[in-house]
């Protein structure tokens, strides 16, 4: 039987670390945070000092960003709207040798509402 995407983020779940919104809040400031949606949903408020490469071009583009050359080794926050395609990129940046990432469990949507600091970033 085919896998849904589901399948996936559950799959990828049980291969990383997740962390909930305050756990993430004591991070932001120490970590790189990287903000894997889309520019259009980037632009419209992420985590403060948020770099956002969308998960589609995350493989390609992630060891060129001069945040994140020769940083194998950094600490990394990984966050979506609601925490799927962070468990995905999260497994595909471990994957890449990038062994500290960790996934915002329930995403920008579940930081917001949990009333933390979002920043309003430009288009990059």
């Amino acid at each position: 039987m085919p896998l849904t995407a589901m399948d996936l983020v559950a799959e990828a779940k049980r291969h990383i670390v997740e962390v909930n919104p305050d756990e993430a809040k004591t991070l932001i400031g120490k970590v790189l945070v990287l903000d894997v949606r889309e520019p259009e949903e980037y632009v419209l408020g992420a985590l403060p000092g948020a770099i956002n490469i969308p998960r589609g071009v995350l493989e390609f583009k992630i060891d060129s960003h001069p945040a994140f050359q020769n940083r194998r080794d950094a600490d990394i926050l990984v966050y979506c709207q609601t925490g799927g395609r962070s468990a995905l990129a999260t497994e595909t940046l471990k994957k890449l040798g990038y062994e500290k990432a960790v996934s915002l469990a329930g995403g920008y949507k579940l930081w917001q509402e949990s009333g933390l600091t979002v920043e309003t970033p430009t288009a990059s």
